[in-house]
């Protein structure tokens, strides 16, 4: 055997085992991304403590301890499936639609943001409750089959008008898809996250469990303040104006685009 040979007989498996140190770096990275700003980071936390107690209890001699938690620690992938259920879903809807489906991450239809902004900025005026969702990579339709399907152009005034207290359809959601209002009157998942603030009602809590299932942006205006918050990428940006609403909409929808376009994927 030459020279070369040893050399790639020894050089092959260090080249396996750092592709897969970074495979499996990688998806922690992205697993701690998906829970950050999270309920599942102190319950996260929790698990890792309770790991702890278990190494110093075996050398302690706390016998007992050390049986339950044994015993716990043995069906962990049951416990992590139960209580990170909420993020597992999302992460694999996010993993799984958009590289078969290549479906369009582009929310920018022309003045699509100026108009939403403006209708909400007046409903929150009027304290008219509402709540808008924008579609963006995992598909809403089951949640458009409940609701009533429109298929219209977005325009402020038919957004406006759908949320006044006379008409059928102002208690339920709006869906936005691409540009069209797709449809109204649906019925959202209501989260059941016991650490949301205890002054949300219904609408807010729906925001929150549709971003807990879905990448969607939804905007929620108050009934009881007139206050506009946006729920989105596991965050909450509350009191906003039209202005600010606009802003973080086209900020968000930016970013999204940009990535998609390094990784080669088609905007169109």
């Amino acid at each position: 055997m030459d020279f070369q040979s040893l050399s790639a007989n020894r050089l092959f498996p260090l080249v396996v085992k750092a592709i897969d140190i970074g495979i499996v770096w990688y998806l922690v990275y992205r697993g701690l991304l998906v829970i950050r700003g999270t309920r599942a980071v102190p319950m996260l936390l929790g698990l890792a403590l309770i790991a702890v107690v278990y190494f110093v209890a075996q050398p302690l001699g706390l016998t007992t301890l050390a049986w339950i938690i044994d015993n716990f620690l043995s069906s962990i992938i049951l416990v992590i499936v139960v209580i990170f259920q909420d993020e597992i879903r999302r992460t694999l809807t996010k993993v799984g639609v958009q590289p078969f489906l290549f479906k369009n991450a582009r929310l920018d239809a022309p003045n699509m943001f100026e108009e939403i902004s403006i209708a909400v900025s007046r409903l929150a005026k009027a304290k008219l409750g509402s709540i808008v969702v924008l579609e963006r990579e995992v598909g809403l339709d089951e949640f458009i089959e409940k609701g009533v399907v429109l298929d219209a152009r977005l325009s402020r005034k038919l957004l406006y008008s759908i949320f006044v207290k006379e008409t059928p359809l102002h208690d339920g959601a709006v869906i936005v898809q691409r540009g069209t209002i797709k449809a109204a009157g649906c019925v959202l998942p209501l989260s059941s996250n016991p650490d949301l603030d205890p002054g949300f009602g219904t609408r807010h809590r729906a925001a929150v469990g549709l971003t807990e299932r879905s990448d969607a942006m939804v905007i929620v205006v108050s009934e009881e303040s007139g206050s506009i918050t946006l729920f989105i990428d596991g965050k909450q940006y509350r009191n906003l104006d039209a202005v600010a609403l606009q802003a973080l909409l086209e900020s968000h929808s930016n970013q999204r685009s940009q990535r998609k376009g390094a990784e080669g994927r088609p905007l169109l």
